[in-house]
């Protein structure tokens, strides 16, 4: 599976940004597509995250809930993340990342992009 993460850049704070992901080769029908982000000097930190099968909703960290949300187009097998009210403890490398179900811990994803830079500053 390769997974091509975009959409980072410089954003004022109370701005908003979507970032995509991109994912190919799923062999397998249902998968999960999530986001961790990793803050300098900081450990990688899980955001949120959406599996194909529409029956079950996506799955948010406490603190992203009601400013960040996650959707997929299944046909295109792309992820998106709308993040609204940034502020500057939200800069980091944002990294997507694929798995079979959804996980909140990095071991769970088997599959991982290579990061897009989000910079929150005035």
């Amino acid at each position: 599976v390769q997974l091509q993460a975009s959409g980072g850049g410089l954003v004022q704070p109370g701005g908003s940004l979507r970032l995509s992901c991109a994912a190919s080769g799923f062999t397998a029908e249902n998968y999960a597509i999530g986001w961790f982000r990793q803050a300098p000097g900081k450990e990688r930190q899980w955001v949120l995250c959406i599996a194909s099968n529409d029956l079950v909703d996506p799955y948010y960290a406490g603190w992203a809930k009601g400013r960040f949300k996650i959707t997929l187009d299944n046909t295109k097998k792309t992820a998106f993340l709308q993040m609204n009210g940034l502020n500057p403890e939200d800069t980091a490398v944002y990294f997507c990342a694929a798995a079979k179900i959804c996980g909140t811990k990095d071991t769970s994803y088997d599959s991982w992009g290579q990061g897009t830079q989000v910079t929150v500053s005035s």
